[in-house]
């Protein structure tokens, strides 16, 4: 069997998660975001395979977290919804990468 490398490093790194990306939706929302920094909802919601009920509940937790900018305008009068990751976001997301790295580097 395989010894840990050091359990009390492990548990505290797993407490500071950020728990606003690590839900899934979220995850994927973010990951998606951080390659290309802005997506139309559209876009969005075809490339993380939400509904948009999920879309919108998971945007908005993530917009009140000031990971992403929701800019919504009408081009030629349909609707139009733009997610933009912010640079706190960016870097949240660039931190959490990091410790479920260092997360797993414990096993």
């Amino acid at each position: 069997m395989k010894k840990l490398k050091d359990n009390k490093a492990i548990n505290i790194s797993i407490e500071k998660i950020d728990k606003v990306i690590h839900e899934p939706a979220r995850m994927k929302i973010m990951a998606n975001l951080y390659f290309v920094e802005s997506m139309d909802a559209i876009f969005l919601l075809r490339q993380t395979n939400l509904t948009w009920g999920n879309l919108a509940t998971h945007t908005k937790k993530l917009e009140a977290a000031g990971y992403i900018e929701v800019k919504k305008e009408f081009i030629k009068r349909k609707p139009h919804t733009m997610f933009i990751l912010t640079k706190e976001g960016r870097d949240a997301f660039e931190s959490y990468t990091k410790r479920m790295k260092h997360v797993f580097e414990g096993f």
